[in-house]
């Protein structure tokens, strides 16, 4: 069986899985910030056990962990059409800049900024090539 087999229909064979106290609150951050499209919502006792949101072909996981100790934070780098724009979407949905846009040595337009909930988020566009 190859990886694309074993995967669902809209997958990728890597996919990323933030497990944070709020989901909810990560989920409205990734539409706010990316404009992410919520495809899959599972609630147990009151909280978001289990999302999935679409942003761009790919898809981003989440959930709350019962067990606060189990935060994780991730580094993620997303391509975008305009990373101006979503780094300036991205501190109004609430986010904290650690890198303004610029263009880096190796040709991509980049800025970065950290979510609240410690996951740092790399926009960035290829300029060159």
């Amino acid at each position: 069986m190859t990886t694309e087999a074993a995967a669902p229909a809209g997958y990728h064979t890597v996919s990323p899985y933030l497990v944070v106290s709020d989901a909810e609150r990560l989920m409205t951050f990734l539409k706010d910030a990316f404009g992410a499209v919520e495809t899959e919502r599972m609630e147990n006792a009151g909280r978001l056990a289990h999302g999935e949101v679409r942003i761009g072909d790919s898809i981003v996981m989440m959930g709350e962990s019962p067990d606060p100790t189990r935060e994780t934070h991730a580094m993620l780098y997303l391509y975008v059409a305009d990373p101006d724009a979503t780094y300036k979407k991205g501190l109004a949905a609430g986010a904290v800049s650690f890198e303004e846009p610029n263009d880096t040595a190796y040709g991509d337009r980049r800025a970065a900024f950290r979510d609240a909930f410690g996951n740092e988020w790399f926009v960035a566009k290829r300029i060159a090539s």
